[in-house]
C-alpha cells in the first residue's frame, strides 16, 4: 500500500531542476499525494543507442526516487511510430516512412520490430514500466480534434500543410532561451511561412504520391506533425497541467517548445502544460559512433557482446549527474563494471550473514510493499543517519554521484540490526534501480559475462 508523502524527520524536500526557469525548485504536485510524469520516448525508426537509453535510465530515476519520496506515481512514455521528419525541425521525410522504403518492409512492421527491440532494452537496464505506453497512431483521431479546436486563431494552411503561428502565443521559446525568431540554426525555411519557427501541426501528402501511414483530415490526406503527439497524448493520460514532462537535452531547444506552444493554445491560458520541465544531458562518444547517421552506432547488445552487463551501464549513469554531459568510453564501462561488481560482493556478504543467499527471504517484507519500509522502520540511530544522508541526495536533483557512496559505505558497515540493515540497502537499492542477486560467473569476456540481477 503506498504511503503518503513523507512526513518523517529523514525526509528533505524534493528539489528539481526546471528548464523552464532554469532554477532549482521544490516539488509541489498538482494532485496531493500523487505525481503525473510525461517521457518523450523513441521514434522507433531503427535501434535504440545508448545516449538514447540514458534518457530512460534518468526518467526511470526520477521515477523510484517520486515512489522513495511516497507519491503514487503515474508515469508515461510515448512511443512514436509516425510524424517525426528526418530533422528534428519539420524537414526530411518521415522516419518511419524512410526506413520502410529502404528495408522494402510493411511500416507497421518497421515500427513494431523496432519497439520491441526498445522494450527488450527497458528491461534489461532494469527500467520499470509506465503506468502507460502511449502509441502515437492510436491516438490520431484525437490529433484531428485538438488541431481542429486551436486552427482557426493559431494556425494557417500551406500547400505542404497547417503551420502553427508561434506568434499567437505568449513568450514562445522560452525554454529553448531563444531570442529571435532566427535564432534557431536547425529550422529551415518552408515557403509561405509567417515565422520562421513556425511548424507543421498536420503534413498532408504530397500530390501524387501514397504513405503507408495516412490519413482524412480537414486539411487533406496526411499525417500529424511529430510536436502534435506529445501534446496529445499528456492531456489525454495526465490532464492538464501536470508535474513533470522530461526527454533529452536536445528537446528543449525545439520540440518542447513547440509542445508548450500548443497546449497554451489548446488551454487557452499561458501555462506551458506542465509545472516542471527537466532534461538530461548529452551521451558524448569521441568515436563518433553514437549517431545512428553513421550506419554504425553503440547499441546495448553490443556492450552485452563485449562482456559488460546492461547493468554497469546502468551504474556508468548513475555516476554521472543528469544534468552533465556524460563521455562514453570502454575503459570507464569496465570500471563501472568493477565498481558494480564490488557492490555485489558487499551485498553477498551481507546476506549470507542473513542465511541465505538471496534476500527475499519471508521474514522481510515483499518488495512491492516496501518502498519505504526502511525509512519507516529503521530505529538504529546509524540506520536512520544513513537514510536521511541518502534521501538529501537524491532529494537535491537526484543527485546519485553523492548517493552512490552513501550506500556503498553502509555496505561496509558492521555490527547493525541485520534484518534491519538488509531493509535499508534493500530500499536503496529500489531507489536507484540496482537489482542484485548472487554473481555468477561475471567474466568479462565476449558472450559469455554472465550475472543475474532480479529488482528487490
Amino acid at each position: 500500500m503506498m504511503n503518503d508523502p513523507m512526513t518523517d524527520t529523514a525526509a528533505h524536500p524534493l528539489k528539481l531542476f526546471n528548464s523552464l526557469t532554469r532554477q532549482m525548485e521544490e516539488f509541489s504536485p498538482v494532485h496531493t499525494g500523487e505525481a503525473r510524469v510525461y517521457t518523450c520516448g523513441p521514434t522507433v525508426y531503427n535501434y535504440p543507442h545508448i545516449g538514447n537509453m540514458r534518457a530512460y535510465v534518468f526518467a526511470d530515476l526520477l521515477g523510484r526516487t517520486l515512489s522513495w519520496k511516497g507519491y503514487k506515481l503515474t508515469h508515461v512514455i510515448n512511443i512514436t511510430d509516425v510524424g517525426h521528419l528526418t530533422d528534428d525541425a519539420d524537414d526530411g521525410e518521415d522516419k518511419l516512412e524512410k526506413m520502410a522504403a529502404e528495408k522494402a518492409e510493411s511500416i507497421w512492421d518497421i515500427a513494431k520490430h523496432y519497439t520491441e527491440a526498445y522494450w527488450q532494452d527497458i528491461k534489461a537496464l532494469n527500467i520499470r514500466q509506465p503506468a502507460h505506453w502511449s502509441i502515437a497512431t492510436d491516438y490520431v483521431p484525437a490529433m484531428i480534434d485538438y488541431a481542429k479546436g486551436i486552427a482557426e486563431q493559431h494556425c494557417y494552411e500551406l500547400e505542404s500543410g497547417l503551420y502553427f503561428d508561434v506568434s499567437t502565443v505568449a513568450n514562445y521559446g522560452t525554454l529553448a532561451r531563444a531570442s529571435t525568431d532566427d535564432g534557431e540554426g536547425r529550422i529551415d525555411t518552408v515557403e509561405g511561412k509567417r515565422n520562421a519557427a513556425d511548424f507543421a501541426i498536420w503534413r498532408k501528402t504530397p500530390p501524387g504520391e501514397k504513405r503507408q501511414m495516412e490519413w482524412d483530415s480537414p486539411w487533406g490526406k496526411g499525417a500529424p506533425g511529430w510536436h502534435l503527439e506529445c501534446s496529445v497524448m499528456s492531456e489525454a493520460l495526465l490532464g492538464l497541467p501536470f508535474d513533470i514532462h522530461t526527454g533529452g537535452i536536445d528537446h528543449r531547444e525545439i520540440h518542447h517548445p513547440n509542445e508548450i506552444a500548443q497546449n497554451q493554445a489548446h488551454s487557452c491560458s499561458d501555462h506551458s502544460g506542465a509545472k516542471i520541465w527537466m532534461h538530461n544531458n548529452f551521451l558524448i562518444d569521441r568515436t563518433g559512433k553514437m549517431s545512428k547517421s553513421s550506419g554504425e552506432f553503440l547499441r546495448l547488445q553490443l556492450l552485452k557482446y563485449k562482456g559488460f552487463h546492461p547493468h554497469s551501464y546502468r551504474l556508468m549513469c548513475l555516476q554521472a549527474h543528469y544534468r552533465n554531459e556524460l563521455e562514453f568510453s570502454w575503459d570507464a564501462l569496465e570500471s563501472a563494471q568493477i565498481r558494480l561488481k564490488r557492490i555485489l560482493a558487499q551485498v553477498e556478504k551481507l546476506t549470507n550473514r542473513f542465511g541465505d543467499e538471496r534476500i527475499d527471504s519471508k521474514r522481510l517484507p515483499s518488495p512491492r510493499y516496501q518502498l519505504r519500509t526502511a525509512k519507516l522502520n529503521a530505529n538504529h540511530p546509524r540506520l536512520v543517519e544513513y537514510l536521511s544522508r541518502f534521501d538529501e541526495a537524491l532529494s537535491e536533483d537526484l543527485n546519485t554521484p553523492e548517493a552512490l557512496p552513501i550506500l556503498e559505505q553502509l555496505l561496509k558497515e558492521k555490527r547493525l540490526p541485520l534484518e534491519e540493515h538488509i531493509r535499508t540497502v534493500r530500499s536503496m537499492f529500489f531507489a536507484l534501480g540496482m537489482g542484485i542477486r548472487q554473481r555468477s560467473d561475471f567474466r568479462r569476456k565476449p558472450r559469455r559475462a554472465h550475472i543475474t540481477l532480479v529488482e528487490i
